[in-house]
């Protein structure tokens, strides 16, 4: 019995070892759990990573600087000729303003009446983007937000922006950047979260004052301006598609659609009415527009009356001064008097719709040779986003053959009885010429007459002959 249980002790202990070592094996090549490998020692890694330094940033580049100072200028007889002969053009009318400027040099080479005040129309809107580059910071956005008031109460807080989407914001618009239905889903979750499903919703929007509706503007112009209002959707239209009669109060209906989509998320609503936001009020959901810079772009390509009234008053805002509407003409011009001589502007408002504005010819082509200027980077902006000729915006149709396609950026000009329009002309010569025609005097018969004497006299300003030439 003993040398038999000695044979099975002496067994197990076999198996014992060679299962241990089967294990072993195992665990040296990863099968099973275990301390051993035959894998590489991997490089021992630094216990923290190591943050690059900080590196220079590369110098500035000059926007304009690859403008040809040996570029050919067109000669002052030739220019001089071409905008005489505008000027006499019956398709224009009686009073005409004509200047033409040389960027590069400041040399005026043609000016037709341009120092008396005219009406310019929707090319009011150089001097709006002008003030609004100037002021406010171009990566600033609006913000729309709701606060907590007191219990059982939040507050809907405008700040400018006019062109809130419906629902879901669009990342890529400019016109529905911020949603008012993801404001309000933000909302009714912080609200839901703290237990809240009841409140009375109030309208703060008094970060302008006065009036919303500009006297100056006609009952006709409903189509194409909203009173302006610290926030609203879609341009305070009515209606999704073009010139849809706005809102008369587009500040109001946008907090009644927000009420309709808090209740469509569980939020039961009262109201809204008017009050003001209480000071350092918790903020319970926020939405941010596009930044200035396309804010401004988007005025002047598209030529919003609406926006660029907004502008007018952020602009008032900015410097100080009452979020009126004289307020914001009167900050608007005082803006663009920080960089040129502003005698004989008189604003009605800030796009060029109301009655009452004049401002001269040669001001208009002054504030664009400043801005075009090669080194002048501040009021670039200004031009380069103004539309491009057969491509962008209000100059979409025009110039679609010629020599002037693609080469002109400029603001348009339409009311009854008065065509504009100035810009920046880049000849087929590759010389940078700054222009603008005011025509305030045109005879019955609608936009296209004037339009087609001002757009020939363009197309022949691009193929002038050099200097050289005589």
């Amino acid at each position: 019995m003993a040398r038999r249980a000695g044979r099975v002790i002496g067994s197990l202990l076999v198996v014992c070892v060679l299962g241990a070592g089967g294990y072993v094996a195992a665990d040296a090549y990863d099968v099973v759990p275990g301390r051993l490998t035959l894998d590489p020692v991997p490089p021992t890694q630094a216990p923290f990573p190591t943050a690059p330094g900080a590196v220079a940033a590369p110098p500035a580049e000059v926007a304009l600087g690859h403008l040809d100072p040996e570029a050919p200028m067109p000669t002052t007889e030739a220019v001089t000729a071409l905008a005489d002969g505008l000027a006499a053009d019956p398709r224009l009318g009686s009073s005409v303003g004509i200047v033409v400027t040389d960027v590069l040099t400041g040399q005026v080479l043609a000016d037709v009446d341009g120092a008396t005040p005219r009406v310019p129309a929707s090319t009011t809107k150089i001097l709006t983007a002008v003030a609004a580059t100037a002021a406010i910071d171009g990566e600033r956005t609006l913000t729309t937000e709701v606060v907590q008031g007191e219990p059982g109460t939040i507050v809907l807080v405008g700040h400018g922006d006019m062109m809130l989407a419906p629902d879901a914001g669009n990342p890529e618009a400019v016109n529905g950047r911020a949603g008012l239905g993801d404001l309000a889903r933000a909302t009714a979750q912080a609200l839901q979260s703290a237990g809240t499903t009841q409140v009375s919703l109030y309208l703060d929007d008094t970060i302008f004052a006065g009036p919303g509706w500009n006297p100056g503007w006609h009952d006709s112009h409903i189509q194409y301006v909203a009173p302006t209002a610290a926030l609203a959707v879609n341009g305070g239209k009515t209606r999704d598609v073009p010139f849809a009669r706005r809102f008369d109060d587009p500040g109001l209906e946008a907090a009644k659609a927000f009420a309709a989509l808090l209740t469509n998320q569980g939020i039961t609503v009262t109201g809204p009415v008017r009050a003001t936001a209480p000071e350092g009020a918790a903020r319970l959901a926020a939405v941010e527009s596009a930044p200035m810079r396309e804010l401004v772009a988007y005025t002047v390509r598209e030529s919003d009356n609406t926006v660029a009234d907004v502008l007018g008053r952020l602009v008032a805002v900015e410097r100080g001064e009452p979020a009126t509407i004289t307020g914001a003409t009167d900050a608007v011009i005082a803006e663009v008097g920080e960089f040129v001589d502003v005698s004989g502007v008189v604003l009605g408002d800030c796009s060029g719709l109301a009655d009452g504005t004049r401002i001269p010819a040669r001001l208009l082509t002054e504030i664009l040779v400043l801005a075009s200027t090669p080194g002048s980077t501040d009021l670039l902006p200004v031009v380069v986003d103004l539309p491009v000729s057969g491509w962008q915006g209000t100059l979409f149709e025009r110039y679609l053959d010629g020599p002037a396609r693609g080469l002109v950026r400029a603001k348009t000009g339409s009311l009854p009885g008065v065509t504009s329009l100035a810009g920046t002309l880049l000849t087929t010569q590759g010389r940078l010429l700054a222009f603008s025609v005011v025509a305030d005097a045109t005879p019955p018969g609608g936009q296209d007459a004037p339009r087609a004497a001002i757009d020939a006299f363009v197309a022949q300003l691009a193929v002038q002959p050099p200097a050289a030439a005589g």
